[in-house]
């Protein structure tokens, strides 16, 4: 199937490793130029050179800290100098430190709301205007399976990215007659660094082996498996692409069955 992405041009954050890195590439696979972001300037550097020489489509890799609005202005519109236009937006960050309520400082959930929920909406705010003008866009928000179905001591996570789903479908109903689809992903549990913390945080605290975690996590996946980060990619480029013209204001997990709930 021809997705039609061939030439448009994608801004994926926190995109040096992990699913972010997964999607940039599956992106690029379909021939769209790419601007990726990261705080770490030499692991980006690398990503986007291995994406470049894999699929031969050109990579921006601009260093940014997503809590610091003026970086985010910088990102987009160094994106736009360069490939003279912005088509779609992956919002992809990192998730928060592992804790429960009452072990959470104030000034953490100050650092999480930027991290998490400020940086969706400043980057949105600043690549809106371009897909308005175009008359076309697409705005893909990753948040967690959390955001629908709350995990154990990711008090953080489960609160910011239900956030995310509000914001998400108000921009869905807000946007649609400029052409522009918003929608949103959420993950399960996908094998990557950051799930990989999580998982010796909990044996640490419950005082078993990290294998002994991930076995008892996947237990609980129908699927019996965590999914791989391309398993997410795949999902986020066709809703990038022109094939999803009539999917907006949706929330899709990719979870192997994990969330139990029928909406």
């Amino acid at each position: 199937m021809d997705l039609g992405l061939k030439g448009r041009v994608a801004i994926v954050t926190g995109s040096s490793q992990g699913i972010g890195k997964a999607i940039a590439y599956g992106l690029a696979a379909e021939g769209t130029k790419v601007a990726i972001c990261a705080r770490n300037q030499d692991r980006l550097r690398q990503t986007a050179e291995e994406i470049m020489a894999s699929t031969g489509s050109e990579v921006l890799a601009l260093r940014a800290d997503l809590g610091i609005k003026k970086e985010i202005k910088s990102l987009v519109k160094e994106t736009a100098d360069k490939f003279r236009r912005v088509d779609i937006l992956v919002n992809n960050t990192g998730g928060p430190p592992s804790a429960s309520f009452l072990e959470t400082e104030e000034a953490t959930w100050s650092r999480t709301i930027d991290n998490l929920f400020f940086s969706v909406t400043n980057c949105c705010l600043e690549v809106i205007p371009y897909m308005k003008e175009q008359k076309w866009g697409r705005i893909i928000n990753m948040t967690s399976f959390a955001a629908k179905q709350p995990a154990e001591r990711l008090v953080l996570s489960n609160a910011v990215r239900a956030g995310i789903l509000g914001l998400s479908k108000t921009l869905s109903n807000e946007l649609a007659e400029d052409g522009i689809l918003v929608n949103v992903v959420c993950p399960g549990w996908t094998l990557t660094r950051r799930v990989e913390e999580l998982a010796r945080s909990a044996a640490e605290k419950a005082g078993k082996t990290y294998e002994a975690i991930v076995s008892e996590w996947a237990s609980g996946i129908p699927l019996k498996r965590f999914a791989r980060p391309e398993e997410i990619s795949n999902l986020v480029v066709f809703l990038a692409s022109e094939r999803s013209s009539y999917i907006t204001g949706t929330v899709i997990q990719v979870d192997g069955g994990f969330i139990k709930s029928l909406i």
